[in-house]
């Protein structure tokens, strides 16, 4: 029988290990997303170019050393993060992680699929409805690549990632020249308001979700340096840049979006090249993302059935309008992703010492409790929190687990000394 490549249900052995190059590229074309434009324009005309410029690089710091520490557990281990949950909430208790990150996934694949049929009915006025075949069209087009594994991910994104690179300089070029310079565009003024800390939570929350997720790839990093820096450049600078073009976009044209900036730049064609680019190199990883799920969820190593699974559910939801209701959702849901990350990182070090036993050679309680209930306390305080709700649901998770851990450890002597 042919074993699946991408290994989604074990350790990611040595001799399948990758390099700097294709890490990074296949973890930039993940974070090069319309949708963190668009979380950049909404804090670009909200304050100074100077304050945007140090709330983009704060927020996507914390962001970049989640990502990166989760990134270098899942190389050590070899393991993503739905499997490495087997550790700390359990057998049965990991599919809590399965359902929340494979539905998060799914409905980030449902708006990609719905907006690039939009655009392209806007950008070449078309009838609306086309808008419907070509949804079916990219559903199932767009998991192509992930369908066949990470392999055809790493060919398509060593040819997006610089692409996107030429065209999104091509157009900051062109914002410079019609705002009239660095000193006209640190001189525009704040046209609404927001504070600093919701800033840097929408920064944040812009891809949390995804780099919780990140694992998928990072534990094929030939090695820690390989891991850390690799997500470190994807989810703080590649990040970085998609808040900051969006902010930049929203500042200069009022749009956040790339795509409609390079149309109002006159760029149609290369405005078209972006859209698929952008949303190709996403919408794989994304599909990618549910199927590890999944297969953790079902104990099934049928990964490319369930991606095809995947992207009929996510096509269907497109179909169905909820592209235009599902965002406000996923944003609150990214409030409970964080402290996911937080239980496994906090289990990781605290618990095993930074050494997972072998997944087939361990036996793991059906459920966790300790880790299960430090996510629904780290959950409630971020939800609760109306500072930074990521970050607070991290801190509040990993704090948790640790008196958890300990009480627990110290009431399990007890009894054994009782019993004695």
């Amino acid at each position: 029988m042919h074993q699946d490549t991408d290994f989604p249900l074990s350790e990611v052995p040595n001799n399948h290990r990758k390099g700097m190059l294709s890490m990074a590229v296949i973890l930039l074309g993940f974070t090069f997303y319309t949708a963190t434009m668009w979380a950049g324009g909404s804090i670009g005309t909200a304050f100074s170019f100077d304050q945007l410029l140090l709330i983009i690089v704060v927020g996507n710091l914390i962001l970049g050393i989640y990502a990166a520490a989760l990134g270098w557990i899942a190389y050590k281990t070899g393991l993503n993060t739905v499997l490495l949950g087997r550790y700390c909430f359990g057998e049965k208790g990991s599919r809590l992680a399965d359902f929340v990150l494979g539905f998060t996934q799914i409905g980030w694949y449902a708006w990609g699929v719905a907006t690039i049929a939009i655009v392209l009915t806007t950008l070449l006025n078309l009838d609306k409805s086309w808008q419907l075949p070509l949804m079916i069209l990219f559903g199932f087009g767009f998991c192509i690549s992930a369908f066949i594994g990470y392999r055809a991910i790493d060919i398509l994104s060593k040819i997006s990632v610089p692409l996107m690179l030429i065209f999104i300089a091509i157009s900051f070029y062109r914002g410079l020249v019609d705002v009239g310079g660095l000193v006209a565009l640190f001189g525009i003024e704040p046209t609404s308001g927001m504070t600093m800390s919701a800033a840097v939570t929408v920064v944040i929350g812009t891809f949390i979700s995804g780099a919780t997720q990140a694992t998928n790839w990072s534990r094929f990093a030939k090695s820690g340096r390989v891991a850390v820096i690799a997500t470190l450049i994807a989810f703080f600078l590649g990040n970085g840049l998609m808040v900051f073009i969006g902010a930049y976009g929203a500042l200069i044209y009022q749009h956040a979006d790339i795509v409609d900036v390079l149309v109002a730049q006159g760029f149609l064609f290369l405005a078209i090249a972006m859209l698929f680019t952008n949303l190709w190199t996403t919408q794989d990883n994304t599909i990618y993302n549910f199927a590890a799920a999944g297969c953790n969820l079902l104990r099934s190593d049928k990964r490319r059935t369930i991606t095809l699974v995947g992207a009929a559910i996510g096509t269907v939801l497109a179909v169905l309008g909820m592209y235009n209701y599902l965002i406000p959702f996923l944003v609150l849901l990214g409030t409970f992703i964080p402290p996911i990350g937080a239980v496994i990182m906090t289990s990781y070090w605290f618990v095993y010492r930074g050494e997972l036993p072998k997944l087939a050679s361990v036996t793991l309680p059906n459920y966790h409790w300790v880790g299960l209930a430090a996510y629904v306390i780290g959950s409630t305080c971020a939800y609760l929190s109306p500072w930074m709700p990521p970050l607070v649901g991290i801190i509040a998770t990993s704090v948790s687990y640790i008196v958890l851990a300990q009480v627990f450890a110290l009431r399990t002597k007890a009894t054994q000394v009782g019993v004695m």
